[in-house]
């Protein structure tokens, strides 16, 4: 890994205007499908529009199918996605304060529980395979991506997100020195 990839401040890559806009979302509304990283949806519509902006990194679920961020932007083309599809929800329930809300533990809490992620999706998978209804198949597209996410890509970018937490956070809060990060977590 690059410095750069270990460094790079998804926030940063929002637009001007941004957080402000778009983004208003509580952490305590947090639904628990959203992986861990700087963006996450609390309260969000269940009108199913953030795949059709953001298809790698929106997927739907929870109690009201609200919308979810299931992976965290690479690039600035992937935060424009996510703008988009916060800008398109009505409840302004995308959220973008994420770094400053999990801590490490809460990051391995979260890695360490992943199967109960991956039997919500085995769960939904099977009518919106072979549902009626386009968005459901589309969707069906998405649980399988997530699912091949978790068990192959996930791991080493929440490694990443990791570092940023317990090194450079706490570098650019302390202006101390830099430790070893233990990816034996994983």
């Amino acid at each position: 890994m690059t410095c750069e990839e270990l460094c790079w401040e998804p926030v940063a890559a929002l637009p001007e205007g941004e957080p402000e806009t778009s983004f208003g979302g509580h952490w305590e509304d947090r639904l628990w499908l959203n992986v861990p990283g700087p963006f996450y949806t609390g309260i969000a519509d269940n009108c199913w529009t953030g795949r059709l902006h953001a298809p790698r990194h929106v997927l739907y679920g929870g109690e009201y199918l609200g919308e979810y961020v299931y992976r965290q932007p690479a690039t600035k083309a992937e935060v424009r996605n996510l703008v988009t599809a916060a800008q398109e929800d009505p409840y302004r329930g995308y959220a973008c304060d994420g770094d400053s809300r999990w801590t490490p533990e809460a990051v391995r809490d979260w890695w360490r529980d992943r199967g109960q992620v991956t039997e919500y999706l085995e769960s939904l998978l099977p009518s919106w395979s072979s549902s009626d209804r386009s968005e459901e198949r589309e969707a069906a597209e998405g649980l399988r991506g997530f699912a091949a996410y978790i068990n192959e890509g996930l791991g080493r970018d929440l490694r990443k997100y990791l570092f940023r937490l317990e090194v450079l956070r706490d570098a650019w809060n302390e202006h101390e020195g830099v430790t070893v990060v233990d990816d034996a977590w994983v």
